[in-house]
């Protein structure tokens, strides 16, 4: 399953994964062996790659002709792309989508080989070693398409009010791959109206934007309590015939942020949220459409009425469901813990805004993405982390300004980049990393972002707050890692948090314990991230029912 609705009647699609592909290791002792492995996958979930490190190949065969266009919508982390022997593409990060058109492809049988790499090196500002694993392997789908001369690139609707009316902005991108000018007709349909671009005119090897705003009636709003969702559906007609389409989703909601609220449609948002990692035992990051039902399932009954996407853009199949079930995300682009000289690597500016081009390119009509962010934990209390974080929110300005964006900070009272972001968000671990009661940490941090820095007069929220717990690790002086001593402090943690009157809101971390790095062995018992609610196989721990039972609370006050 490549998404939870289907984006073509009329431009024929068939996804490539969802089968068996042939796997051949490139570095070891079992360099070029051969093995038939399930796809999307990654190889550390094979028994013979749970540790490897190098370059991988999957290889299959597809008949096909024409002009294709090969979509990738995840590979980890950096991925070459050969057809019949041919190199054709190449790309960096494992979060987001990639696409080739090959033209004039011969009728008859023809071999796909992605080659695969989650090895570190100073090419590679993003994917380091970390908190989280990084895995290797052909982790998302990938979709063959059979596309005309002019094809969709992409639709984004824009809802926003005005008057107390819904409009909203219908942008539709349309490419032309031939080497001469090309005219089509181009239709919209969303929400009962029609909208039409006749004789639009395309040079060659070119794209152009086409974009109306249109007033609607009597539509339904799009909030976690009543997800109501519409299909713009785009056709483009050339001589009476339909040749391409495009159907997308989106809700009537619009976000912005005033004062010290965010508003959801003119609500204020209380944010009772989990960061989650896209990690699975069996599955690695490239966890299959029942599992991540699954965790969404545990998700809303804890109560939770928000996931974070950390620390990168996740599967748009997991996206479409949160849309489909009314859950609020915060996704973020692609960095973790990053020092200021990490973020001197020559490659990290061009990297990070790659990521972030390509999320909201990818997941701009998504109607639960209800902010973006970027840079978790990184050099925000230097000058030089500083100009990153503001060009990659001028960034997302040009790319989206529907949305408000942010960043999570862990530097206690150094950050000097809090006027940049339109929310103030810290990640904090009172009780945890230090004994300091969650109150007046709290209290002593929020008194200084009004008094001493740029974010004084902006929404203020909590984006990671928790601590360890070994899931059947109990004793009767409740230790750390122990579960009584997670249950206890995160009770503590919440109620902090939940009753202090100007944060709008909390994120757990996290949801379910995860793999790391090795090289983070010496800082995490069981090489694993284990503040997880419910550990890495979804038990829950003690904490489980607290949380539940405070989430439960705040939902009614």
């Amino acid at each position: 399953m490549v998404r939870t609705f289907n984006t073509h009647k009329i431009r024929k699609q068939q996804e490539l994964t969802g089968s068996l592909w042939e796997f051949t290791p490139c570095q070891g002792e079992k360099k070029g062996n051969r093995y038939q492995v399930a796809t999307p996958c990654c190889w550390e979930n094979h028994p013979e790659f749970t540790s490897y490190r190098g370059e991988g190949e999957y290889s299959r065969t597809f008949m096909a002709e024409g002009t294709i266009r090969l979509e990738f919508k995840g590979v980890s982390h950096t991925a070459t792309v050969f057809l019949d022997g041919k190199e054709i593409a190449s790309h960096y990060n494992a979060y987001t989508i990639f696409s080739v058109i090959v033209k004039d492809l011969p009728k008859g049988e023809h071999t796909l080989t992605v080659r695969a790499d989650n090895r570190f090196s100073e090419d590679s500002a993003l994917h380091v070693p970390n908190d989280y694993m990084s895995y290797g392997g052909l982790s998302r789908p990938v979709v063959l398409e059979n596309i005309e001369d002019i094809y969709i690139s992409y639709v984004h609707v824009t809802p926003y009010q005005e008057e107390k009316k819904w409009k909203a902005k219908v942008e539709v991108c349309l490419e032309n791959i031939k080497d001469k000018e090309l005219c089509v007709c181009v239709k919209a349909e969303l929400a009962g109206k029609t909208i039409v671009w006749e004789n639009t005119k395309i040079l060659g090897n070119t794209k152009i934007l086409v974009n109306a705003v249109e007033e609607f009636e009597e539509v339904q709003t799009w909030t976690p309590k009543q997800p109501n969702l519409y299909t713009v559906n785009i056709s483009l007609i050339q001589e009476d015939q339909v040749i391409d389409d495009l159907i997308e989703r989106f809700g009537f909601r619009e976000v912005k942020v005033e004062g010290k609220d965010i508003l959801l449609n003119e609500e204020k948002l209380k944010i009772r949220g989990v960061c989650r990692h896209e990690d699975h035992p069996q599955f690695g990051c490239a966890l299959p459409y029942e599992a991540m039902a699954a965790d969404l399932e545990l998700i809303k009954h804890l109560g939770a009425n928000s996931v974070r996407t950390s620390h990168y853009p996740n599967d748009e199949r997991f996206l479409d469901l949160c849309d489909e079930q009314g859950i609020l995300i915060w996704e973020e682009n692609h960095a973790r813990g990053l020092s200021e000289e990490d973020m001197r690597n020559k490659n990290f500016e061009s990297q990070a805004e790659q990521v972030i081009e390509e999320m909201i390119l990818a997941h701009y009509n998504h109607p639960s993405i209800y902010i973006w962010g970027i840079l978790n934990e990184c050099a925000s209390d230097s000058e030089y982390g500083k100009e990153c974080y503001q060009k990659q929110f001028e960034l997302i300005k040009c790319l989206d300004s529907s949305r408000p964006h942010s960043f999570a900070s862990c530097k206690f009272k150094t950050d000097i980049s809090f006027g940049l972001p339109d929310v103030v968000s810290y990640n904090i671990y009172p009780l945890w990393y230090h004994d300091t009661e969650p109150e007046e940490y709290l209290d002593d941090l929020y008194q200084w972002v009004q008094k001493e820095t740029e974010g004084s007069k902006k929404p203020f929220m909590i984006t990671e707050i928790g601590a360890g717990g070994i899931y059947g690790y109990r004793n009767p002086y409740h230790a750390k890692w122990t579960e009584e001593y997670q249950a206890e402090t995160l009770e503590k943690q919440i109620r902090a948090v939940c009753s202090y009157p100007d944060c709008i809101g909390v994120y757990i971390w996290q949801f379910c314990d995860t793999r790391v790095s090795d090289e983070w062995f010496h800082v995490r018992p069981r090489t694993m991230n284990n503040k997880g609610i419910v550990d890495e196989f979804r038990r829950p721990k003690l904490c489980y029912e607290i949380v539940k039972k405070l989430f439960e609370t705040m939902s009614v006050e």
